[in-house]
């Protein structure tokens, strides 16, 4: 059974620091993205290590907290405007409807958007449906309890 998605929702993203952060839901996009500032892969006594900065300084979210991971990878995606280019991505854990789920994040700045982070078909799929007419429906629910 898939559980209904609105266009827009709310997620936790524990191990980053984030609740009740803004999501658009994106079926046009393939992978799941987070807006990043100071992405920069960098070697300690060989081994390769990513960090970054969530958001940036303009987001009412923002930390300022830098994070560090050995476990990412990298790829090439291709944006809206048809521009390749290579993106690290971390995999960490989404709440979302009061479940836990594994997601891959690409890093992205992406300081236009109005949304810090995009939904992409790969995370969705085989899980949810969407129903553009609902909006925050994971969010609803959390705040029912």
């Amino acid at each position: 059974m898939k559980i209904t998605i609105g266009r827009v929702d709310k997620a936790d993203f524990p191990e980053l620091s984030l609740a009740d952060i803004d999501l658009k839901i994106d079926s046009g996009a393939y992978t799941s993205s987070i807006h990043c500032s100071n992405i920069e892969e960098f070697k300690v006594n060989g081994e390769s290590l990513i960090k970054f900065t969530l958001l940036d300084p303009e987001h009412s979210f923002y930390n300022n907290k830098e994070f560090t991971s050995k476990n990412y990878s990298s790829k090439i995606v291709k944006s809206s405007n048809g521009i390749s280019e290579k993106r690290f991505m971390v995999q960490t854990e989404i709440i979302i409807f009061n479940t836990s789920f594994p997601i891959y994040l690409t890093l992205s700045e992406r300081k236009d958007m109005k949304f810090p982070i995009l939904l992409g078909r790969k995370f969705l799929n085989k899980k949810f449906v969407i129903d553009t007419a609902k909006t925050n429906l994971s969010h609803k629910l959390k705040h029912k309890k």
